[in-house]
């Protein structure tokens, strides 16, 4: 069964927009210096939607090859093409990663029928020997395979290993678990319901698969192997510690415009490529249409950055210690937010 933490790995760029792959490297050595189970390379907080095919593979690729046996590498290869999800789960399998996250086909709507049938269950039956994990997230894809469709997919589908549970339904979630074949996983997709989710008997989540832990892999990996062993108050006490920036995953503002107020959503990878701009780590732009987020939006990042800082530093340490800076400077100076905010609305 998937168990434990596993990073939804941001791309690094460079300020040009081009692939950083000195960066990928560092940061795959940061995530495995720090005990993380495994990274999924290419998801939605490694901006899939803005990669080519031909970027898509190569970061694969050199994920792959960059981690060397010391995590568990899962590839990124959904699409809403079944065609195109079948070339880019080959690239990956002769690239010798052996377990796949297929997002539901986005945008152009298939019903939980066809998405079972002419998605999942045609890829799980063209790669036999290949590990798939479904990636439930409506709110992202606009579809949504439901539990029943899920179920008879796992039954009959031995290869078809876990699910990373987006939708933020814990009925949803319950109906998995009530369904689906007894060894079947479920992964959580979202950091700030991952406990929840593990402590809840008719759920029993046995992992994550989080952007947070971009930035602290190893207080996410421990936070979620502490409520594995049942350990609930030491999981609940870093949950408390990181939960500002866990919050920070989508960061709301409210801006004023010429026209009157509008919310404004800085959405994953943005604020935490910000954070990880501000700190130092390999991390640099995100790739158009994201862009930038608001003075306000990155101030919220940079307090709740501080508020954990003030809480326990030594949580801040790993960086520190892999990248070679001072995390109390960079979130003090405000020559370190030059660029990565709009001056105006």
């Amino acid at each position: 069964m998937l168990k434990g933490c596993y990073t939804a790995l941001i791309t690094p760029m460079h300020s040009d927009g081009a692939l950083d792959f000195e960066g990928l490297e560092d940061l795959l050595a940061f995530q495995a210096k720090n005990g993380i189970d495994g990274v999924v390379a290419v998801g939605t907080t490694g901006e899939s939607p803005t990669l080519d095919w031909d970027e898509h593979m190569i970061v694969i690729e050199k994920t792959a090859c960059f981690a060397n046996d010391n995590l568990l590498v899962i590839a990124g290869t959904g699409a809403n093409s079944t065609h195109e999800s079948v070339i880019a789960t080959r690239k990956a399998v002769d690239a010798e990663v052996n377990t796949m996250l297929l997002v539901d086909p986005y945008y152009n709507g298939p019903s939980s029928l066809e998405i079972r049938k002419e998605y999942y269950e045609p890829l799980a039956k063209e790669f036999p020997d290949t590990k798939f994990i479904p990636y439930i997230i409506p709110g992202r894809t606009g579809t949504m395979l439901l539990p029943e469709d899920l179920a008879i997919l796992s039954h009959n589908s031995q290869n078809v290993i876990a699910v990373k549970e987006a939708t933020g339904d814990l009925e949803n979630m319950r109906a998995i678990r009530r369904l689906c074949r007894p060894d079947f996983a479920i992964i959580s997709g979202d950091d700030e319901k991952t406990l929840s989710m593990i402590e809840d008997s008719t759920i029993l989540a046995s992992g994550v698969i989080s952007v947070i832990s971009n930035v602290f892999p190893g207080a996410m990996r421990e936070m979620v192997n502490a409520m594995l062993d049942n350990d609930r108050s030491r999981a609940r006490r870093l949950e408390a510690t990181m939960k500002p920036m866990i919050d920070c995953v989508t960061v709301k503002t409210e801006e004023k415009t010429a026209f009157g107020k509008v919310v404004c959503k800085a959405r994953n990878p943005l604020a935490i490529k910000t954070l990880m701009n501000i700190l130092g780590m390999p991390a640099g732009p995100c790739r158009k249409p994201l862009g930038k987020m608001t003075r306000a939006g990155i101030a919220k990042v940079v307090e709740s950055a501080r508020a954990i800082y003030s809480a326990d530093r030594k949580i801040f340490d790993p960086i520190e210690e892999h990248f070679e800076i001072d995390v109390n400077e960079r979130l003090s100076d405000s020559r370190y937010l030059e660029g990565l905010y709009y001056e105006s609305y």
